[in-house]
């Protein structure tokens, strides 16, 4: 399976694994799933690290490696389904993470209920 970790799932898994449910910690270290951190989750920590709303005294990128993780681009057409996205949910990188699940056809591991309210895949 294919999963895109929310934001919040990331820094989980690095730093308070505890934080996560038993079925996403299965998830994230069987073998066979590929695990992706979107590049608008990069995005997202470089942001709040900026304006002060979160410290980021690590490289998230090589986090991403050495986790086992992959990066996932967000591309032109991810971008497309924002178009059409109800707005069930205001914040834009979750949006943004929504239409890359929905135009990759793949799951997202998030503990946000507003998920739930979009035709995306969750774990």
């Amino acid at each position: 399976m294919k999963i895109i970790l929310d934001t919040h799932i990331f820094l989980w898994a690095l730093s308070e694994p505890d934080r996560l449910t038993d079925k996403h910690r299965f998830e994230l270290e069987a073998l066979s799933n590929i695990v992706y951190v979107s590049s608008i989750s990069i995005a997202e920590l470089m942001i709040k690290s900026s304006i002060g709303k979160l410290k980021v005294d690590f490289d998230p990128i090589e986090m991403v490696k050495e986790s086992g993780f992959e990066l996932l681009d967000f591309t032109a057409k991810d971008a497309f389904y924002l178009k059409e996205l109800p707005f069930h949910h205001k914040d834009p990188f979750d949006r943004m993470i929504i239409c890359q699940g929905l135009n990759n056809k793949i799951k997202i591991m998030t503990n946000d209920s507003k998920f739930e309210s979009y035709d995306c895949k969750l774990v």
